[in-house]
């Protein structure tokens, strides 16, 4: 199983991107699909996922900016990020609870870097 993260890049504050990340592999189904993020020196953190169910869940700091959904036709979660700010600078790694045949694992994508500034 291997997942291919993509869309990151620079962008000025109030802009946007969509990141993607896309699963690839002997997936038999998918549980909750995640985007992390991380700065130098900080702890990774959880910025959204995605449940099996639909479910989502934001941490506050980007509720009402970050939109997460996925697409499970093609196994692939997105990050819709509108109005950035400087602080949302970071890497962001997708993160995919996945079932093969025999087990559940977690997977990460590479991380791909965001960077917001003027």
């Amino acid at each position: 199983v291997q997942l291919q993260a993509s869309g990151g890049g620079l962008v000025q504050p109030g802009g946007s991107l969509r990141l993607s990340c896309a699963a690839s592999g002997s997936i038999f189904s998918i549980d909750t699909m995640s985007w992390y993020r991380q700065d130098p020196g900080k702890q990774r953190e959880l910025v959204a996922n995605v449940a099996s169910d639909g479910n989502t869940y934001y941490v506050d700091s980007v509720k009402g900016r970050f939109t997460i959904s996925r697409d499970n036709a093609k196994n692939t979660v997105y990050l819709q990020m509108n109005n950035l700010k400087p602080e949302d600078t970071a890497v962001y790694y997708c993160n995919v609870a996945i079932w093969t045949v025999t087990r559940r694992d977690d997977y990460w994508g590479q991380g791909t870097l965001v960077t917001v500034s003027s």
